[in-house]
């Protein structure tokens, strides 16, 4: 139960430039090492300031994030346990009380991203069907702090970096000015991350 326990003892809320929580140690080291060996297809990718790299109608970027779904589980152990935890009543509970959001009827999203150099998000606000937005970084391999989300003022000047730090990211719902993203920046090897979601569309994870 690492996250609800992360959720409860190792989280805080920040209310500039808007509302969200960091939490601190959510995952176990048996997670994170399943992260960093999770096999990442390799090949072209269209670097287009987007996650899905479908600005100009083509999708070569799914080919650096690994979805955790009903055909692959079995292989992620570790991330299906923090599925099943995501799933609960507690957690459930736990986000809707930090978020004021109602996770009825919701579905859990969970993807193991691995950026490349040349990779940035342009400033964006999520879509309203993402209830919670959130990501955990894992970095064991000195890839500069700096690699976090940025996080922007509305006039979409840069607030503050979420430091790239191991085990530990960042959680919110998606509001008006909720303007995030990662400005263009050097990564050595990788910049691996888990996405995480409570999402109003379905998945192969409904909520308890």
């Amino acid at each position: 139960m690492s996250l609800i326990n992360s959720l409860r003892t190792k989280s805080s809320k920040y209310q500039s430039p808007f509302n969200y929580w960091i939490i601190n140690e959510p995952l176990s080291d048996d997670t994170i090492d399943e992260i960093y060996k999770t096999p990442i297809p390799s090949g072209d990718v269209i670097f287009d300031g987007t996650r899905a790299g479908d600005k100009n109608g083509k999708d070569l970027l799914s080919k650096l994030r690994v979805f955790i779904d009903q055909n692959n589980y079995t292989e992620f152990p570790n991330l299906k346990n923090l599925i099943s935890e995501m799933q609960s009543k507690e957690c459930q509970k736990l986000i809707e009380g930090m978020l004021n959001v109602n996770l009825t009827n919701s579905y859990v999203r969970v993807e193991v991203i691995a950026d490349k150099d040349g990779f940035w998000l342009e400033p964006h606000c999520d879509i309203k069907e993402k209830l919670m937005s959130s990501i955990i970084f894992v970095n064991k391999y000195g890839e500069d702090e700096n690699l976090g989300t940025d996080f922007y003022h509305p006039d979409l000047s840069i607030a503050k970096t979420i430091p790239y730090r191991n085990n530990y990211g960042y959680i919110f719902t998606a509001e008006k000015d909720s303007w995030h993203g990662l400005e263009k920046k050097k990564i050595k090897k990788e910049r691996r991350c888990i996405q995480i979601n409570y999402v109003t569309f379905k998945t192969d994870w409904p909520v308890e």
